[in-house]
């Protein structure tokens, strides 16, 4: 067989794996609910690591809940991309609620777009995406034509000045992830705490880990 071919099938057989193992992680998961709390844990970190794997195997990303629940993202490979892992987005609709109708948001850096299509999901009826890049913006585009996401607002440009044009009380929601190896989280933060956003929840994510989300959510959470 030629090389190429042995490749291809390496990784045909490695995706598959990777699903197989996804799919027990997440049996494993489901059954550790109704017990010890620790395991439930242990089998979430699990599941969140098959899902990592798949996604560096597919280069998609999945919605986790709402009307496109499973609906798949593609992650193109450009500078910074770090898609926000399953994990870090199901803490945050678990702090936020996972039914936000009516809610009007941000997604100051939206990359993938996966924070928020995924609000959108959920009912949020206003949801604006700011994104610099422009081949992502073209792909926000053309994933809010396929889901039919009226309530998604896209534009080319840049977070921090999408948010300073914000009109003061008129956010439920704002979602942070900037790209992963810039230096705008903590100006994020910052311009997230301005008083504009008073009435807003701000969601502060980083792309690391939960650690982070949860300092994040401390330092931001109003009302």
């Amino acid at each position: 067989m030629p090389s190429h071919r042995k490749a291809i099938a390496a990784l045909k057989s490695a995706l598959a794996a990777a699903h197989e193992y996804e799919a027990e992680c997440n049996e494993r998961r489901r059954i550790a609910r109704d017990g010890d709390p620790r395991d439930a844990h242990f089998a979430a970190a699990d599941h969140a690591e098959a899902l990592n794997l798949v996604t560096a195997l597919t280069r998609e990303v999945r919605i986790i809940g709402g009307q496109w629940k499973r609906t798949r993202l593609k992650v193109p490979d450009r500078p910074g991309l770090r898609p926000t892992p399953d994990r870090v987005r199901e803490t945050l609709f678990n702090w936020l609620g996972q039914d936000l109708t009516g809610w009007r948001c941000i997604d100051a850096f939206a990359g993938t777009g996966v924070l928020g299509f995924e609000a959108a999901s959920r009912g949020a009826t206003w949801v604006a995406m700011a994104e610099t890049d422009a081949a992502l913006v073209a792909q926000l585009q053309a994933t809010r034509t396929r889901l039919d996401a009226a309530a998604v607002h896209i534009q080319r440009g840049d977070g921090l000045m999408a948010m300073a044009r914000v009109a003061p009380g008129s956010l439920e929601l704002v979602l942070l992830d900037p790209p992963f190896d810039s230096n705008l989280f903590d100006k994020a933060l910052a311009a997230a705490a301005h008083e504009r956003f008073k009435q807003a929840s701000a969601a502060g994510l980083g792309g690391q880990d939960d650690s982070q989300v949860t300092r994040a959510f401390g330092d931001l959470k109003k009302g």
